[in-house]
């Protein structure tokens, strides 16, 4: 544990790219305001991965935990705490926190002088926030994208960055380790993938579901929120109207289970499949002895894909839920009967 490892030779891939497009028109508050939730996501997540390390007080098991992990080559399933024997900052806070600030500065600089005819950073970031605004529009309809928008880009934009940055040369490859036959293995890595962390991810999922709750009762009214989880649907008369409202009343429990069950499912479905990925890279890191610089080369491609994969994901269940709350069926009976032009 004494020695410190520069690089392992199994390095992982950068990406880098450039796209030329057109200015839109998306306002720079909206641009700006993504910052905020980026820190509030960031602090959120450290608050709940220190509680989590907190809760765990005993060095021995903590080093039985370690090696037992190291054995089988294969990740930790939790974050691993940087300062031996206590502390709260973890390998993928870190990570987090450079992707953060990393892109509150390029927003920054994107938006700090705006032009007519975009260029560069400028150029880049209008694309990419015009493109998630046009295909958020198509989804949950032009006036709840106008109100949710700053949210669910700001989650996008933040998952993908921060799925692709564990797969920098040195996440995971650079830390605290030891000397054995097979050469100098780390067993306390210095950086962690962020959304390789349950922490993070259940901020994220914690963060959309207080929101949501917000979202909902502006939209509804708390009578309306109340009667859309349990009032009945439908027009009825008589026993048959007597029989809907028992019903559905008894439906409302199970949505309230369902509600209440959504952030678990979000942040161990994000989790579990950066984990995994993280994992599969390290088993052919180590799969044959002289080749793990090779074997891992084709699944960092797949990676790239699942990082995208695994933002979409997540922002479109996240903007279903929201619109399934926020939007009413005469809302869209009377958009589908509107005369033509209007």
């Amino acid at each position: 544990m004494g020695q410190f490892l520069a690089l392992r030779p199994t390095s992982r891939f950068e990406i880098t790219g450039t796209v030329v497009v057109s200015p839109g028109a998306v306002s720079l508050e909206q641009m700006r305001l993504m910052s905020t939730i980026w820190l509030l996501v960031m602090l959120l997540g450290g608050a709940l991965s220190g509680f989590a390390q907190g809760t765990e007080t005993n060095p021995a098991a903590v080093a039985a935990h370690v090696e037992a992990e190291h054995a089988k080559h294969e990740l930790s399933q939790k974050a691993e705490v940087l300062r031996e024997g206590g502390g709260f900052v973890t390998n993928s806070m870190i990570v987090t926190w450079i992707v953060a600030a990393a892109l509150i500065v390029f927003a920054q600089i994107a938006t700090r002088k705006i032009k007519d005819v975009p260029s560069g950073a400028q150029n880049f970031w209008e694309w990419m926030v015009e493109s998630l605004y046009d295909f958020l529009e198509g989804i949950i309809g032009p006036d709840l994208v106008k109100k949710t928008f700053w949210f669910f880009a700001t989650i996008f934009i933040f998952i993908l960055f921060t799925n692709w940055a564990g797969l920098i040369p040195g996440v995971g490859t650079i830390g605290w380790g030891e000397d054995s036959p097979h050469g100098f293995e780390v067993m306390r890595p210095l950086f962690r993938g962020g959304n390789a962390d349950l922490n993070m991810t259940s901020a994220m999922a914690m963060i959309f579901m207080v929101l949501w709750l917000i979202w909902a009762v502006q939209a509804n009214g708390i009578g309306g929120f109340i009667g859309h989880l349990f009032g009945a649907k439908g027009e009825s008369t008589g026993f048959l109207r007597v029989l809907l409202v028992v019903i559905f009343f008894l439906v409302g429990f199970l949505e309230i289970f369902s509600i209440l069950f959504r952030p678990v499912s979000l942040s161990f479905r994000l989790y579990g499949n950066i984990f995994a990925g993280e994992n599969m890279l390290e088993a052919m890191s180590t799969l044959v002895p002289g080749l793990g610089w090779l074997l891992p080369v084709p699944f960092y491609f797949m990676e790239l894909l699942v990082g995208v994969v695994q933002a979409l994901v997540f922002t479109l269940l996240t903007a279903v839920f929201t619109m399934l709350i926020c939007l009413h069926d005469d809302d869209d009976h009377g958009k589908a009967h509107a005369p033509a032009g209007h």
